[in-house]
């Protein structure tokens, strides 16, 4: 199973009054984690924009084990955990500058057309990416 490691660093605007990362902007560290690791999977989620479809958000969970405060850096793991060639779970770990765990959880994405919406299978409309994530699991 492939893995990508991504490197935050807290900034003040991302914390609360406590100096606390707001729990919302752990769902913007998984997108940045996502986007390496497609990345690093050789593909552009702009390049799949072009053709007229997009990757919503269809159910996100997030589980939080400690804080990561102001003046911490973090990691972001990420890799894809489930995929059937039309649905796509990513799931994430985050932790902080003592390689403790402060943050689990995932997301599913279905890819739609821009304008209606209607699911797009992955396996046949881009075959490419459909080998890279069966790879990325390790079942090719």
């Amino acid at each position: 199973m492939k893995k990508v490691r991504t490197s935050i660093k807290v900034r003040y605007q991302e914390t609360d009054q406590m100096g606390v990362v707001y729990h919302a902007n752990y769902l913007v560290w998984f997108k940045i984690g996502r986007t390496a690791l497609i990345e690093s999977l050789g593909f552009q989620y702009h390049e799949m924009e072009k053709q007229g479809v997009v990757s919503p958000v269809v159910d996100a969970s997030l589980s939080f084990k400690q804080p990561i405060r102001y003046g911490q850096d973090a990691v972001v793991e990420t890799w894809i955990e489930e995929y059937d060639g039309l649905r796509v779970t990513y799931a994430y770990r985050i932790k902080d500058t003592a390689d403790q765990v402060a943050v689990t959880g995932f997301t599913k994405h279905v890819v739609v057309k821009k304008d209606s919406f209607r699911p797009v299978s992955i396996r046949r409309s881009f075959p490419d990416w459909h080998q890279a994530y069966t790879k990325a699991l390790g079942k090719d």
